[in-house]
């Protein structure tokens, strides 16, 4: 189960790639660094319209398997709302560089590939989540994300022009070691609930009632959008056309393999205001992952746990994401949208509620330079 958005650059990407030995030690891997930049890309939106997601195939150029110790997505300008980078396998190269229409991508609102679905998209793993406040993304000591040989990158960026309508540029960088460098390969489970947000007490419109809402992310998104909704309802045990409505969302998932967390990520929009992933909760053995408790939006990271936590294939984990639905009348952002009922959306004034959690198939070595 996974979703994750944002539109990205266009263009043909140039390809820097440098490699050093790590300091302080004769033995240590040799790090290379790639460096993928795009042309600028113009972002645009339709009438009515205030957000474009726009995909792009990058190629790294990877002859060998390697394992990416760290990552750093580097945002052109404020227009880049949030950016998801997902791995391509090369079984899937073909098909995507046909999508890429020689460099110059494709429109990818919710999914990243156009023949991908909810059920498809563990087929091009996440390797990045980028939104405002991150930086040099490190993966602990010790692991590190697989990246075989003949791999490609999807970047998917959200431009929202609610702040502008600039060409952008963006760049990512990675840092890879051979995959004959002793590191736990990560694991990444993704965990998603449905916002189901009504208008405040007080504030009305055509658009606070949902289906009106749902139509209206339909003629904005496209109707894959909507039925991405409703899958995301189905999936969380929720009656798709009569969810339960609120301030704040929950939805239960399972480990998918046993291992231990090492990393967590939170990710809401700007309505969000907490955030908690809870391992077995309700029971004797419940253990909060993840707290977030003043979410702020400008300032996401991921977290590598200090003390890593032992999970089982199957064992019960529920993100919670609360929201203040008061903030769509405060923020000069937002004041610019109709009061609207918020669902979960591909836009900058729609709503989303996910959690990421990294697991390693044994404890890593917290000693180790990489």
């Amino acid at each position: 189960m996974a979703i994750l958005l944002a539109p990205v650059l266009l263009g043909i990407p140039a390809l820097i790639v440098s490699s050093a030995a790590v300091a302080g030690s004769s033995s240590a891997p040799s790090i290379t660094t790639i460096s993928l930049t795009a042309h600028a890309y113009q972002p645009s939106a339709s009438p009515g319209t205030t957000d474009d997601y726009h995909c792009t195939l990058v190629n790294p150029h990877v002859t060998e398997n390697s394992y990416i110790i760290s990552s750093q997505f580097v945002p052109g300008s404020a227009e880049d709302h949030h950016a998801a980078l997902f791995l391509l396998p090369p079984s899937l190269a073909a098909t995507a560089e046909r999508e890429n229409d020689g460099g110059r991508g494709w429109t990818c609102f919710g999914l990243p590939l156009p023949s991908s679905d909810l059920a498809g998209l563990g087929a091009v793993p996440l390797l990045t989540f980028w939104a405002p406040g991150a930086g040099v993304d490190n993966f602990p000591k010790g692991s590190g994300v697989t990246l075989p040989a003949g791999s490609e990158v999807v970047m998917q960026v959200h431009y929202n022009l609610l702040v502008g309508d600039r060409p952008v540029k963006n760049k990512l960088v990675l840092h890879t070691v051979p995959a004959s460098t002793p590191l736990l390969p990560l694991h990444l489970d993704l965990m998603l609930a449905p916002p189901d947000i009504p208008c405040p007490t007080g504030v009305t419109g055509p658009l606070c009632d949902r289906a009106a809402s749902l139509a209206n992310l339909g003629q904005r998104f496209g109707q894959s959008v909507v039925a991405e909704v409703n899958g995301i309802e189905a999936l969380c045990g929720n009656n798709p056309s009569d969810p339960p409505e609120g301030d704040s969302t929950s939805c239960m998932s399972r480990i998918d393999k046993s291992g231990y967390i090492v990393r967590t990520y939170a990710h809401m929009h700007l309505l969000g205001t907490a955030f908690t992933m809870v391992l077995n909760p309700g029971t004797p053995e419940a253990k909060t992952v993840l707290s977030v408790p003043n979410y702020d939006f400008h300032d996401q990271r991921s977290y590598n746990l200090s003390t890593p936590i032992p999970v089982t294939a199957g064992e019960p984990i529920k993100v919670t994401c609360t929201y203040e639905p008061a903030l769509a009348q405060e923020l000069p952002l937002l004041r610019k949208a109709p009061p609207h009922f918020v669902t979960w959306g591909d836009g900058s004034t729609d709503e989303m509620c996910i959690g990421i959690a990294w697991t390693s198939s044994v404890l890593p070595n917290s000693h180790d330079s990489i």
